[in-house]
Parts: C-alpha cells; structure tokens; sequence
C-alpha cells in the first residue's frame, strides 16, 4: 500500500524590526513650544541631569523657541552626539528644511548627507569652572568644539537637562553666548526629542 507523501512547509522565519521612530515633534514637545520664557525657565529648573552615555550615538530633533526664529531660518534642527576613543562625548548640528513643526525633519543639504557644523564638547557642569550656571545640568561647550577659526559658534555655552525624570528622549536647553568673561543670554530656549540613530565617531 502506498502512500502520497504529505506535503509540509515549515514556518516562515520572521525578524521583528524595531518600528521606525516617529518623524514629527511629539505632543510633549508642542506643549512646551507653546509655554512663555518664564514658564520654561520653571521647566528647566526643575529639571534632571541627562545621562551622557544615552546620548551618545543619537540625533535629536531640535526646535527653538520663541517662534520667531522661524524669520532666522533656525527655528528647527538637529543635534547629534558621540562618544570618541578616549571616552569623551562631542556633539554636532546640522539644518533641516524650515517646514512647520507639524512636519518632518529632513537634513539639508540631504537626509542621507547632511551638513554637520557647530561641534562642541558634552560634560556635567563644573562648579568650579567659569560657566557653572545651572550645575544640575549638562553643559555644551562650543568653544571647545574644535571648529573653524573665528566660527561664531565657539561662543555658544548651551546648558541642557532632561524635562521629565522618567523620560530620557526629552530635553531642554537654554543658550549663552561668552564675550570674553561675560556670559549673555539669548532669551531662548531649545527643546530636543531623539530622533534616530547617528554617527558612532565622527573624525575632528
């Protein structure tokens, strides 16, 4: 007696892909775009110190506010971070189209190459040290970013915290320009939500 053979086919193999990260400003981020300059600066204070080493490897997407900077073409952008060989953390920026908050970021002059500029170094404030305003708070150095000679950036001194304890994909920063030993406000603050992945090493 015979038999025809059953066919069988085995299971598919199936990987399970992170979904893709979201590309437009979360609600979180929309709300604090909408607060006055006071109200951030209770946001700010109030707020934790970021983990550096969660930051490595990352690009966030930037808005500046108050809104106005829309009219200097900067209302949004990136910010990315990472780690070099000797274990200190850098950072970068890089402009995206000036498209609505309610759209995307997309890099210029590509998203596959975009233009990264206005390096700066990554590290807890140092009380002792001259910039030492917000020691709960982490402080990029753009004047110690090795960038161009006579770069405007190598006078910025940004302060960054994360707004919600519990949330580490949320942050806030608030900008300073040095001239000479004097530290001038730029009545701004910038909120930062992780993006996608970035470069692990960037050459300097």
């Amino acid at each position: 007696m015979t038999t025809a053979a059953s066919t069988f086919a085995p299971p598919t193999a199936t990987t399970t892909a992170p979904p893709p990260r979201a590309n437009a400003a979360g609600p979180r981020v929309r709300e604090l775009d909408h607060l006055s300059l006071a109200e951030l600066e209770q946001v700010f204070v109030r707020g934790v110190t970021p983990d550096v080493a969660g930051l490595a490897g990352w690009e966030f997407r930037g808005l500046n506010t108050p809104s106005y900077m829309r009219f200097l073409g900067i209302r949004k952008f990136v910010k990315g971070f990472w780690r070099d060989a000797a274990g200190a953390t850098w950072g970068y920026n890089y402009p995206v189209e000036q498209n609505p908050v309610d759209r995307g970021w997309y890099g210029l002059p590509s998203v596959t190459n975009p233009k990264r500029f206005g390096f700066y170094t990554v590290a807890p404030v140092d009380p002792t040290a001259r910039d030492n305003r917000y020691l709960h708070a982490l402080l990029l150095d753009y004047g110690q970013g090795r960038n161009p000679p006579l770069d405007a950036s190598a006078g910025l001194r940004d302060y960054l915290v994360q707004v919600d304890a519990g949330n580490p994909d949320l942050l806030l920063g608030k900008a300073y320009y040095a001239v000479g030993p004097l530290r001038v406000p730029t009545a701004s603050f910038f909120i930062l939500e992780r993006h996608q992945p970035g470069p692990t090493t960037i050459d300097r």
